[in-house]
């Protein structure tokens, strides 16, 4: 067993301790967005160890998992987020104990907040547009 198997076996089982306290994590947290923070920060980093463990070990994957953690690194956070922002619209409630909701005053506006219809030249109608500038005045009574 050389130096190489040792090191990327060891560094492989770090992540595997990553990967299994974000599973812990999961059961232990109690509201969906905690849950979802700690199962992706936690297997962000777990798999990126258990897949540098591998590529030390096997040199010649490198591309391969350099390809995969790149991935990993921009899909995961990502895909996390928005599937919070789904959540916290839709209304899933927050734990007990949290402290603040920054998303309460977006998600409000959010729902409230309308697009002007675009006319037939391709421009938004309606005051303050910032495609016709000061505002369209187009239609308005004078």
């Amino acid at each position: 067993m050389s130096i190489a198997e040792i090191i990327g076996g060891v560094i492989s089982i770090a992540g595997a301790v990553f990967l299994f306290l974000a599973a812990l994590g999961l059961l232990r947290m109690p509201d969906v967005y905690n849950r979802m923070q700690a199962g992706t920060k936690a297997t962000t980093l777990g798999s990126m160890l258990f897949l540098i463990g591998i590529a030390i070990v096997k040199p010649e994957w490198w591309p391969k998992i350099v390809l995969l953690i790149v991935f990993i690194v921009f899909t995961n956070p990502i895909s996390s987020h928005a599937l919070a922002r789904a959540a916290h619209f839709v209304g899933i409630p927050l734990a007990d104990k949290t402290v603040k909701d920054d998303l309460a005053s977006s998600s409000a506006d959010a729902t409230t907040t309308t697009v002007a219809p675009v006319s037939e030249a391709g421009s938004r109608t309606g005051a303050g547009s910032a495609a016709t500038g000061a505002g369209n005045t187009e239609g308005a009574d004078a």
